[in-house]
C-alpha cells in the first residue's frame, strides 16, 4: 500500500496549487495523509477528488468550514499498521515521550505544523513522521512532502522527498 504523506499545504494562501511532483504522488497513491493546515475548503475538495483515499485533520490555520468536515485526530488501521494523525505535537524537546503517551496503542503518528521535517521512533516503537511543507518550506532548504509503502502490516520505503522550487 503506498502512502503520500503532506501537511501544511496552505493552498491558496502561501501557494496558489500543490507542486505537480506531488500531484502526480498523490495520483499514483493508495492513500493519502494530510496533517492539517489546509485553509481552503474548496483545496480539500481537490485534493479528495484527486486521492483514492485521503486521511485528514484540521489545523490552527483552518476555519469552521474545514473544522466541521475534519477531526482534530484521525485514527485508522490499514494493513495492520494503527496510525494516528493530528497537526500539533508540541515543542520538539520532548516529542516522543509526550507521543508515546499521548498514542500509548499507535505503530505510527503523522503530524504537522512546524513545516520541519520530522522522521523518529520513540523507545516504544512509536514512529513519528513529519512530512514538512510541499508549499512553504520557512527555514528550510527545501519544501518537501513523504512516502512510504506498507507492506503486511509494516511500514517500509520512507522517503522524505525535495520539491524543486519553481522555475529550477
Amino acid at each position: 500500500m503506498r502512502l503520500v504523506l503532506v501537511a501544511d499545504t496552505h493552498v491558496p494562501k502561501r501557494a496558489k496549487d500543490l507542486p505537480p511532483l506531488v500531484w502526480a504522488a498523490v495520483e499514483a497513491a493508495d492513500v493519502v495523509i494530510h496533517a492539517g493546515d489546509w485553509v481552503d475548503e474548496a483545496f480539500l475538495d481537490r485534493l479528495e477528488a484527486r486521492s483514492s483515499l485521503l486521511i485528514g485533520v484540521y489545523g490552527n490555520n483552518d476555519g469552521p468550514p474545514l473544522r466541521a468536515r475534519l477531526p482534530e485526530v484521525a485514527d485508522v488501521e490499514l494493513d495492520g499498521v494503527r496510525i494516528a494523525v493530528v497537526h500539533e505535537t508540541g515543542p520538539a524537546t520532548g516529542r516522543e515521550r509526550r507521543c508515546e503517551a499521548r498514542f500509548p496503542d499507535r505503530e505510527l503518528l503523522v503530524f504537522g505544523h512546524s513545516h520541519v521535517p520530522w522522521d523518529t521512533t520513540t523507545p516504544g516503537g512509536l514512529r513519528l513522521l513529519n512530512p514538512g511543507s510541499p508549499t512553504d518550506r520557512r527555514r528550510q532548504p527545501f519544501a518537501t512532502f513523504m512516502t512510504a509503502d506498507l507492506v503486511h502490516g509494516t511500514l517500509t520505503d520512507v522517503v522524505l522527498h525535495q520539491v524543486p522550487r519553481p522555475g529550477a
